[in-house]
């Protein structure tokens, strides 16, 4: 007898093998999923972004600045295309919030929460779940609690096994779920792209805009010094008899009111410093943060112009509308597949004996194969899920074509702004160059005697108010194609892999 147990115990086994490779054939064989398989959403129709064609958007004129600039279609766009407004200290700050930014800090892990939880949830789906267990237990047994006779006996009994279960998932559910969770880890990645071009723009846009204001105050303190000057020599003429203080009251009032414009300008320069510290990931007391001038930026020549139908593969927001657009088509697909059957199958191996030498022993193998098919056959709140599941996707359809038409209207305000930049500079240009030719002439009969100093006073005022506007639209026209390369989606960083790809 003893002989034959051993013989038994491979054939048990063999049988408990059989069991799992059939259960591995039939998850191979179970490879469809109900609902709809996720198609990308169409292209924009339009092949252009304003209803009237733009201009060439070239100009020339006198201001290092004012350079010309063209549109350049198809191109790539570099993602580092900061680097062609040509500050130095611009891309160190970058550089320096890239890896420092909490921003991006919480973004990244954010994302890292969205791929683990895939994770978790493929390993628990996609594959058999393995356990072992190891129990040992002391009991007493009294033959006179079941009506029967004898003596109370106590015995140890020891049992070790190892069990197997898996989920079909004949309709697919798991699957869907894993498919959501894709997206929505790439939702998450797209959402780190989007923070991470966003942060860049405002530190472009901080950065010019503070070298703009410290322009501004440098000219409106020049303007003053003027304006002073002349109060104080019509102060002298009132005081000879040669003008009315009514002629003096007007000018004081210009004064005061240049005056009040510098302590609002340092204002404005001293929050985007503060601003900077805090894109970069600093304190405002922290101090050592770079100063920018005007004259220390290059305006980029070429500007790229995709069409709207490659905008939507460019831009990190589109993107991630169409993450979340796939991840609630997927969601729909596991609402519709709770509505089958579902086949749970588990498997168990193992030893069970009252003496923990005779565990492994002959005769002490036990096994069991459990089969379970459930079909829900009344379960309103399945339909109803579906439902929700169902209006859901028309939700994010309808927020993805809200995304897609904001993006349509952002590239093509930044595109009639850059047109209306350049119109503006040269008009702007042009005043000065007129300006000047008035405060030389005004210089000139200054030393031949022609006019007075309070004319020339004035006159260099008028240069300086030409200079305050010219300040204003160079730097806007710098904030501006910083703009344009964040609405075309400012070039993939390539950082992360889409799971939805990969999966």
């Amino acid at each position: 007898m003893k002989n034959d147990s051993k013989r038994e115990m491979p054939m048990k086994y063999q049988q408990f093998y059989g069991i799992i490779i059939l259960i591995v054939m039939v998850y191979l064989l179970a490879g469809c999923a109900v609902g709809p398989d996720f198609k990308p959403p169409l292209a924009p129709a339009v092949a252009t972004y304003t209803t009237t064609s733009l201009s060439s958007m070239t100009t020339s004129v006198l201001a290092k600045l004012g350079g010309s600039q063209r549109l350049v279609e198809g191109g790539d766009i570099n993602p580092q295309w900061w680097q062609d407004l040509g500050s130095a200290k611009l891309n160190a700050l970058i550089d320096e919030a890239l890896r420092a930014s909490p921003t991006l800090t919480s973004a990244r892990a954010t994302l890292r929460q969205a791929q683990e939880r895939y994770a978790a949830r493929a390993g628990s789906t996609l594959y058999p779940q393995a356990e072992a267990n190891l129990t040992s237990q002391h009991q007493r047994f009294n033959p006179n609690s079941s009506g029967l006779t004898g003596d109370a006996q106590e015995f140890d009994l020891h049992n070790a096994s190892v069990g197997v279960r898996y989920n079909l998932d004949l309709a697919g559910s798991n699957r869907r779920a894993l498919e959501a969770l894709a997206a929505r880890s790439d939702y998450q990645q797209y959402q780190l792209e989007g923070a991470r071009l966003t942060l860049v723009q405002n530190i472009v846009a901080t950065a010019v805009t503070q070298a703009k204001l410290a322009a501004q105050i440098q000219v409106t303190e020049a303007i003053l010094s003027s304006q002073e000057e002349q109060l104080k020599l019509l102060g002298e003429r009132v005081r000879l008899g040669q003008a009315a203080l009514t002629d003096v009251l007007p000018l004081q009032t210009q004064v005061e009111q240049t005056r009040a414009g510098i302590p609002l300008l340092r204002n404005q320069f001293q929050q985007s410093e503060h601003l900077l510290a805090m894109l970069a990931g600093r304190a405002p007391g922290a101090g050592s943060l770079p100063s920018f001038s005007l004259q220390e930026f290059t305006l980029p020549a070429a500007l790229p112009l995709t069409v709207p139908s490659e905008l939507v593969r460019n831009r990190p927001d589109i993107q991630a509308a169409e993450a979340l657009l796939h991840a609630a088509n997927a969601e729909y697909g596991v609402a519709v597949a709770n509505l089958y059957p579902q086949l749970n199958l588990s498997a168990n191996l193992g030893s069970q004996a009252l003496t923990t030498g005779a565990l492994f022993g002959s005769g002490s193998a036990i096994w069991n194969l459990v089969g379970q098919l459930i079909q829900p056959l009344f379960n309103p709140g399945l339909a109803a899920e579906k439902r929700a599941a169902l209006a859901a996707f028309d939700a994010a359809a309808a927020n993805y074509q809200t995304v897609v038409l904001e993006s349509l209207r952002n590239v093509a305000d930044v595109l009639r702004a850059l047109e209306n930049d350049a119109q503006r500079l040269t008009a702007l240009s042009a005043a000065n160059v007129a300006v000047q030719s008035s405060l030389e002439l005004m210089q000139r009969r200054y030393v031949l005697g022609a006019a007075s100093y309070v004319q020339l006073l004035i006159a260099q005022q008028q240069a300086q108010q030409t200079q305050l506007d010219l300040l204003s639209i160079q730097a806007q026209r710098l904030v501006d194609s910083a703009a344009l390369f964040q609405a075309m989606g400012g070039g993939r960083s390539g950082d992360g892999e889409s799971l939805t790809a990969a999966h």
